[in-house]
């Protein structure tokens, strides 16, 4: 065989590994979007967390950062494909993928494990932010005052958030935008969830009931306001990531110790009166004991089911992280 055959060989090989390897990384993209769909359907646990959790946070946030008029514009010239690699393209349409179909499959499931099995599927969720704790803590000192001074002020705030009850009268269009701000921003930022930002502004059913309904014009200002809250809170986040790093990871850690009393699974709900489409003093959540829990609520404890599946997600987050998402990284 000659020289030329053999080189031809070994160029075919290379093209033929390098397609696998592009498939293989998109897949494993398309999975940690379709974790962060799944998540998202649950209040108190954001998206970004997972993001965090499978090593694409920051990678996220740059990508979400790179798209601005100018790059949008050079899509339909022939700059597109310099454009397109700039803003990581293949990279966020992948992940949207994988978010679409998770946040679509978890409509129903996870709606319905809230409904009969809530119990163990917030103890799920509880470990899983725990282990998502243990992990982020190796990404800052815990020698120096100001990482855990930024940690106090993150368990502070995420805490103080879940217990702030707020009342709004009327919705309008400005409300809608002003609330698709602070939702998109709450998403992107490990430890916050958009849902209960939503709840919290009062917007959560109002929100719900437009995309049922289909009222464009809401959806398109809501809309409107969540890109505005991307283009402004990613530049702000990558800043902070590139310039206190350690610190911001503090803050992230912090915010997430503090939702954890969402995460409960033995609590009781307490919900005020409504003013139209809005409840005027929205949702209180009252920590109960899992002994106390039956007898206040007349629901099932569930105590075993509740932590194996505590356990279970402890277990499967660690395993993931060493074994799949530190090695496709």
């Amino acid at each position: 065989m000659s020289h030329c055959s053999k080189d031809s060989n070994t160029e075919v090989s290379l093209a033929d590994q390098n397609k696998s390897d592009v498939l293989n990384s998109c897949l494993m993209i398309f999975l940690k979007g379709f974790a962060m769909g799944l998540s998202d359907s649950v209040p108190g646990v954001s998206g970004a967390t997972i993001a965090l959790l499978t090593n694409i946070y920051e990678r996220l946030v740059l990508a979400i950062k790179s798209i601005n008029f100018i790059s949008l514009y050079q899509l339909f010239t022939d700059r597109r494909l310099t454009a397109w690699r700039d803003m990581d393209g293949t990279f966020l349409i992948t992940l949207a993928l994988g978010i679409a179909l998770g946040i679509f499959i978890s409509a129903s499931t996870i709606l319905f494990l809230l409904r009969g099995f809530p119990e163990p599927l917030y103890s799920f969720f509880m470990g899983l932010v725990l282990a998502s704790v243990w992990i982020l803590g190796k990404e800052f000192s815990k020698k120096n005052f100001w990482n855990w001074a930024t940690w106090v002020m993150g368990v502070i705030f995420s805490a103080a958030l879940i217990n702030f009850n707020f009342s709004v009268s009327e919705i309008g269009f400005s409300y809608i935008f002003v609330c698709g701000f602070f939702a998109i921003s709450a998403m992107i930022l490990p430890g916050l969830s958009g849902a209960l930002i939503l709840i919290i502004l009062g917007a959560y059913e109002f929100i719900l009931a437009a995309l049922v309904n289909w009222d464009l014009s809401f959806i398109f200002v809501f809309c409107l306001g969540c890109l505005t809250g991307l283009a402004i809170f990613s530049r702000l986040l990558l800043f902070l990531l590139r310039s206190l790093r350690e610190s911001t990871y503090a803050l992230i850690n912090g915010l997430l110790v503090g939702s954890l009393p969402m995460l409960w699974p033995w609590k009781q709900q307490e919900r005020g009166g409504e003013v139209g489409l809005v409840s005027e003093n929205m949702y209180q959540n009252l920590i109960l004991l899992p002994s106390n829990y039956t007898e206040a609520t007349g629901n099932t404890m569930m105590f075993i089911e509740s932590l194996s599946a505590f356990f279970l997600s402890i277990a499967l987050v660690v395993y993931l992280k060493v074994f799949l998402f530190d090695k496709s990284a």
